[in-house]
């Protein structure tokens, strides 16, 4: 059964969406970030997924105070990834009550670390590849590398990750759907589990996300929760094979 991930993405203590990844252009949803996560709760979500946008700019844990007042304000375990660069910001999440912290840039540029972690924190650690045009995108999507989606995906195959959470940067946050063909192609080359993110943006993209031939973990979306497009109960429904 899949996992329906409903997303928070933190702003300066508010909960935003940007589009495609531009920080200038933030939208602000819910300005009360607990009670959007305990509204997600109480939908039937089971996971939340969380990123701290200031620290995927900055490199260091920006929102860390609100992050614990979700955390201590629901019971449904957290993923939260945002500029998770080193072992001490590893462990202030883990030590903060988060389930799995997710490692973005730093598994492009230092893969050797996320196998550490994978190791000191077995089944707590997911890697976040963001892709561009086929090609990873690190340091909060403003450089883009020449490694493939796959190629940093084989990295991690034995050591221990939790999962892949792909991002397909050119759909995120522009409501057209997800990249289904990119986001299947890796999960059918890789045993990590795989979550799709980006341009999820309807129930019907998730049916395909969940028909598309390959198993995948699971799916996040954003945007089209506060935007009404997607419902969260309707969502966990779909992806439990209910509708």
């Amino acid at each position: 059964m899949m996992t329906f991930y409903p997303a928070i993405d933190l702003k300066d203590g508010s909960c935003v969406r940007l589009l495609r990844g531009r920080m200038e252009d933030a939208t602000v949803y819910n300005d009360d970030p607990v009670a959007q996560a305990q509204a997600f709760e109480k939908a039937g979500a089971g996971w939340l997924h969380l990123v701290d946008l200031n620290g995927a700019f900055s490199g260091t844990p920006v929102n860390d105070g609100i992050v614990r007042r979700i955390v201590e304000g629901i019971s449904v375990p957290v993923q939260l990834g945002g500029g998770v660069r080193d072992a001490k910001t590893v462990d202030l999440w883990l030590e903060r009550g988060i389930a799995r912290v997710v490692l973005g840039t730093v598994a492009a540029k230092n893969p050797d670390f996320v196998r550490e972690s994978a190791r000191r924190h077995p089944g707590r650690i997911a890697v976040g590849i963001d892709a561009r045009g086929g090609k990873v995108a690190v340091e909060g999507w403003a450089e883009t590398t020449e490694l493939t989606a796959l190629e940093l995906a084989q990295r991690f195959e034995d050591a221990g990750v939790a999962a892949i959470i792909f991002t397909d940067i050119d759909q995120d946050g522009a409501m057209q759907g997800p990249n289904v063909e990119a986001t299947a192609a890796l999960a059918g080359a890789i045993s990590t589990p795989v979550i799709a993110s980006g341009g999820v943006s309807s129930l019907d993209d998730l049916r395909r996300l969940r028909d598309c031939g390959v198993t995948l973990d699971g799916a996040i979306s954003g945007r089209a929760i506060y935007d009404g497009t997607i419902d969260v109960a309707e969502a966990v429904k779909v992806l439990a094979g209910q509708d």
